[in-house]
């Protein structure tokens, strides 16, 4: 069973990150890049058992090089995960090797579809996001990795709020 890691940037987050953080069951780590937030950010953080690492000049890489496992699970802090995704994620986890070939995540990206809050309805996204990435990945779209056409999306969703 592959053990996913949750990475989340951060940056005065403190209202929002407790609604995402409470979605990661399937996760079994979850780092927090926090970028120098000056609410109580690393406090929900360390209440909901988070590994956190000051935001550096790094590049986004060099965090997938701090996770304990090899598969990452992307997400920003306004966003949570729907039951039906955290079951996908559980028996993603449950299957066998995923492409880990020599102690190291190898294979193909997998994506999610999403549902961004507008104001008091919900839009669906049209294109799934690459979200869940082996160890080795190197394609970003500013924190989140950019788009890969040929990523198997996984079934459930993930919610966008708006607001905290």
């Amino acid at each position: 069973m592959p053990p996913i890691t949750a990475l989340l940037h951060t940056t005065n987050d403190a209202l929002r990150l407790g609604r995402a953080l409470e979605t990661l069951l399937p996760c079994g780590e979850i780092l927090i890049v926090d970028h120098h937030s000056v609410d109580a950010t690393r406090r929900v953080a360390r209440e909901y058992g988070a590994h956190i690492l000051a935001a550096d000049s790094a590049t986004a890489n060099h965090y997938l090089d701090l996770a304990r496992f090899d598969w990452i699970f992307c997400m920003e802090p306004r966003e949570s995960i729907t039951e039906g995704l955290q079951a996908s994620l559980f028996e993603w986890s449950a299957l066998p090797a995923h492409g880990i070939m020599g102690g190291v995540a190898r294979g193909p990206a997998f994506s999610v579809f999403a549902r961004e809050q507008t104001g008091e309805s919900w839009l669906e996204l049209p294109a799934p996001e690459t979200r869940l990435i082996p160890r080795n990945w190197t394609l970003w779209h500013g924190r989140l990795p950019a788009h890969e056409p040929s990523a198997i999306a996984l079934e459930g969703e993930l919610l966008r709020f708006a607001l905290p």
